[in-house]
């Protein structure tokens, strides 16, 4: 009896939390499709993709000046690659340190994971202040670019520790003792089994590295990325072209997560494949 009245609550219990959760995104892209005279309120007087247009600079400027994400997206896009690559060879590089056992191991892990921890207003502020004092210039490339390292850097770690801790050590055995260097062995042994975790690794250091903002904020400099410009934008008043924006946004998002599904079945299904025909031979 117990068990039955558990489930329906349960039941409501995910469905209140996914209206939460997903609800503020169908509100933005319900107010993004309004005409050329809405804001941000209901009702809707009109029905139309205006604001879309206008954002993305097919209709002539009227009450509302347009976005300034051209540049500062590209700035974005980039800052979240590089963090993305280096952050994804650090935590490969780490994790696959603490494989084995060695002297200041804990200490050494609960550094690393502490940039995940700081809040990142102390910590950009931290950095600006000691920008200022050494007379270093802050830029997104440099100032910024560290410090989102510094925080994307601990969540690929845990990833990759995480594959790591499930790894099969005796495929790498088997590979060494077949004359195979380390670095060819890593290469077409190692790497192919981690690549998951890898993948799972890039997919955490572009999103937290696109999204970031208190850490931008003190260290970006005079160039802005893309959440600078937008919070510039919106801290004086709110039209729908931010609301357009945050939906083609959102869909960008999702794209990644379907670039990533699909690579993960396609390894999957490679891998599946290759571990059949070692089986037949």
């Amino acid at each position: 009896m117990e068990v039955r009245l558990l489930r329906p609550v349960l039941a409501l219990y995910t469905a209140l939390f996914l209206l939460f959760l997903y609800g503020p995104m169908i509100i933005l892209a319900i107010l993004s499709f309004q005409g050329e005279g809405g804001g941000p309120q209901f009702p809707i007087q009109e029905w139309s993709i205006y604001w879309y247009k206008h954002l993305l600079g097919w209709v002539e400027t009227s009450r509302v000046s347009q976005l300034p994400v051209g540049e500062s997206l590209v700035r974005s896009l980039v800052l979240a690659f590089m963090t993305t690559v280096v952050s994804v060879t650090l935590g490969t590089m780490s994790a696959e340190a603490f494989r084995t056992r060695f002297k200041g191991a804990g200490p050494i892990f609960y550094l690393i994971i502490l940039g995940m921890m700081v809040p990142g207003v102390l910590v950009g502020l931290g950095v600006a202040l000691l920008s200022n004092f050494l007379d270093i210039g802050r830029a997104w490339w440099s100032t910024s670019f560290v410090l989102h390292v510094v925080y994307t850097f601990p969540f690929a770690f845990l990833v990759m520790l995480a594959i790591f801790n499930r790894f099969d050590r005796s495929v790498e055995e088997a590979s060494l003792s077949l004359g195979v260097s380390p670095a060819q062995t890593f290469r077409r042994v190692t790497f192919p089994l981690i690549f998951p975790g890898v993948l799972s690794a890039m997919l955490f250091s572009f999103t937290l590295s696109y999204d970031e903002f208190s850490r931008t904020l003190f260290t970006a400099g005079a160039d802005l990325t893309l959440p600078l410009s937008i919070y510039g934008t919106f801290s004086v008043a709110i039209y729908p072209n931010v609301f357009a924006f945050g939906v083609l946004t959102t869909l960008f998002s999702f794209t990644l997560l379907v670039i990533y599904g699909l690579l993960m079945k396609r390894f999957t299904a490679r891998s599946k494949s290759r571990f059949a025909g070692q089986e037949e031979t």
